[in-house]
């Protein structure tokens, strides 16, 4: 007996820490282990940001009956994760917090989830926050499954009220919960069992990979019908439409390997049936949507769709002037090879090449989603440079040219809501939705083009002194929006290579914000910070005090400089312009002009003024 089941929710409504306690009711743990806090989030980056990045596999049992479980990313930009690991469940278990409700990320994966005919179970989290209302959460729901054009089946879903961190669940909200028995009682009453024939020809979709030093790379996926032993000879079909394959040279190999899921660990079995999810080794080319099949049986599953990236930046060759100095992995080679690589199991992202060599074009779902990437890339070792963000347009049915908008959630207080609508005036967005829940908090959701919150998200956290949330995700294609405002302050740009000195910062402080401190290396054409005014400065960081054999009462002060700013990835791409670059290394991050020199600068702003005159 076997259930597959996802769980989807928003960023940050608590499904890791509900998969954590199912795996300790479950008995996955034993009385004494210790257990770290959200201990699916195994991943580095996940640990330190706080959410969900990849989708993970565990199991556990209860009254006799397998239930495989698959924790998803809750963040839009990483909804490419949850688009394939759908193909893998036959239910959906939909947290939604008790107090902010359907959420966009929310909506994006229920759309996905019932369009594929699963069916859903509903739990409302997070009951015991102060601010819960339940009751109104549950309306809310109802209203994004009709909105979503729900079947009847799928709106009968059961709902839950849950803690995860309490680790509750119940019915009722007048009887309070103490285990999460009713919820295991929900999953195998309303989740099918998998639906393949266990007779028949052995077939299965690979959905996602993981890799071994080992084994190479390894497969995962769910067993549509038959059953594989390890021995088995199979052939692994090309990508194309589902159906009979007609005889090519297929890649057909035996399975060295085959593993299922027993909580956190995998179990290597020798033969596993139609419904269950497992691991396989044995193959060198496997990619997600191929499908492997009996040697008799050539016949493809339909592959994964995945929708397409709204945001593309160029990946570059470190040529800055210490371009090679703290990275392991420095050529165009290396660099092509890795983003190629990330392809085989980041499904939602696009690489292209382009007429220079040393650039390659690299689209994906958000800053959020490329900012990983970079992030995971530097870790390993990789120099690169990166970019401003752009939009990917598309032509209309009249050649009209469109462009990506996005659905903008926020909830702010309402003492900060007319700076918000003022500073999103602007950025061509338009006010779709205005609700006051309570709490002194009003929702907004906008309409915006996606250029429009290119570099909003600091300038919102700034305006509202960090107390406001916003969410986004992708909503259509539409006509394009003309041209935005960009940064309206300048930067100030070091003229000269060397170490910084807190005597200069000290004098500039007054006139910027500093992205660097005392110590730090600099280049010419490095952004050392941001002015108070627009327009770029060229300014010497470098300069120190000279000796003299003078004294007067103030020549001894000792210099108090303002904290640095930080630059993240995130906020490196928000903030660069056009003729910016954002340098990374595994130690440093440095934002830098493309042309270097300020004479350079200076020609290519005149002839730009010319071409724009003629």
């Amino acid at each position: 007996m076997i259930r597959n089941l996802a769980i989807i929710a928003h960023v940050d409504h608590g499904k890791t820490t509900l998969v954590d306690q199912m795996l300790r009711q479950a008995g996955a743990f034993r009385a004494n282990q210790q257990v770290e806090e959200r201990v699916m989030d195994s991943n580095p980056l996940e640990r330190e940001r706080g959410i969900t990045i990849l989708a993970k596999n565990t199991a556990v049992r209860w009254q006799g009956v397998k239930i495989n479980i698959v924790d998803t990313p809750g963040h839009a930009d990483f909804g490419g994760e949850v688009e394939r690991i759908l193909r893998m469940v036959d239910g959906v278990l939909i947290l939604v917090d008790a107090a902010e409700g359907p959420m966009p990320q929310t909506r994006f994966v229920t759309r996905k989830a019932l369009a594929l005919g699963l069916l859903p179970i509903v739990a409302i989290n997070k009951i015991d926050r102060a601010d819960a209302e339940p009751l109104r959460v549950h309306d809310e729901v109802l209203g994004l499954f009709i909105d979503l054009e729900a079947t009847p089946e799928q709106l009968d879903a059961p709902f839950l009220y849950t803690s995860s961190r309490a680790g509750t669940a119940t019915t009722e909200l007048g009887q309070p919960g103490v285990d999460l028995q009713p919820l295991f009682q929900s999953i195998l009453e309303h989740v099918p069992a998998p639906s393949g024939d266990p007779e028949g020809p052995f077939q299965m979709l690979v959905s996602t990979l993981d890799f071994s030093s080992f084994l190479g790379r390894i497969a995962i996926g769910r067993i549509e019908r038959g059953r594989v032993r390890v021995g088995d000879e199979v052939v692994l079909l090309p990508l194309g439409e589902p159906g009979p394959v007609a005889d090519e040279a297929f890649e057909r190999n035996r399975v060295t390997r085959l593993y299922t899921f027993d909580g956190l660990t995998r179990v290597e079995v020798d033969v596993a049936g139609a419904g269950d999810i497992v691991a396989l080794s044995g193959f060198e080319t496997i990619e997600i949507g191929k499908t492997f099949t009996a040697v008799d049986a050539p016949e493809r599953v339909a592959g994964i769709a995945v929708e397409e990236p709204t945001i593309s930046v160029d990946f570059i060759v470190n040529n800055a002037p210490f371009a090679g100095r703290e990275g392991k992995y420095v050529t165009s080679r290396q660099l092509k090879d890795r983003l190629y690589r990330e392809l085989e199991r980041n499904v939602a992202l696009r690489v292209e090449e382009t007429d220079t060599p040393d650039t390659h074009a690299v689209a994906g779902r958000g800053e959020l989603h490329l900012g990983i990437l970079m992030e995971t890339m530097r870790r390993e070792g990789f120099e690169f440079q990166v970019s401003r963000p752009r939009v990917i347009t598309r032509l209309g049915p009249g050649g009209e040219r469109l462009e990506p908008y996005e659905e903008l959630t926020i909830d702010v207080p309402e003492e900060y809501m007319g700076v918000v609508m003022e500073k999103l005036g602007p950025r061509r967005s338009e006010l779709t939705e205005m609700r006051n829940p309570g709490q002194g908090v009003v929702r907004l959701t906008f309409r915006i083009p996606a250029r429009g919150l290119f570099g909003y998200r600091s300038e919102f956290l700034t305006d509202t002194r960090g107390t406001g949330i916003m969410h986004h995700r992708f909503l259509d294609y539409g006509p394009w929006a003309g041209p935005l405002a960009g940064r309206k302050r300048g930067v100030m740009v070091a003229d000269r290579e060397g170490l910084v000195v807190a005597f200069a910062l000290g004098n500039l402080q007054e006139r910027a914000q500093m992205f660097v401190t005392p110590g730090d290396h600099v280049y010419e054409g490095m952004i050392a910070g941001e002015s108070s005014r627009p327009g770029d400065m060229d300014v010497n960081v470098t300069k120190e005090k000279k000796l003299t054999n003078m004294r007067t009462t103030a020549s001894d002060d000792n210099i108090t400089l303002e904290p640095a700013r930080q630059i993240t990835l995130e906020y490196a791409l928000e903030y660069i312009e056009e003729d910016e670059l954002i340098e990374v290394t595994p130690k440093n991050i440095r934002l830098r002009k493309r042309v270097l020199t300020a004479n350079e600068r200076k020609k290519a702003a005149r002839a730009a003024r010319v071409a724009d005159a003629s």
